[in-house]
């Protein structure tokens, strides 16, 4: 996709990502497992991976 990356220490995060930076630090999992159960909800859509491949990057990016 040919997004640019950078390598950051811990203490570099708050000043690149602001108050988000706690968050990327964080090895967090994540599931709609108790939604699902909960809400009776089940996902119609494309899973992630596919929904980015159809994405139309540059058009997105300048707001075509």
């Amino acid at each position: 996709m040919k997004v640019p990356v950078v390598s950051l220490s811990p203490e570099e995060l708050p000043a690149h990502f602001g108050w988000l930076g706690m968050f990327v630090a964080r090895d967090l999992f994540a599931s709609g497992a108790l939604t699902q159960e909960r809400l009776g909800w089940r996902p119609t859509g494309p899973g992630l991976i596919s929904d980015l491949e159809q994405m139309r990057w540059v058009e997105t990016a300048v707001g075509r």
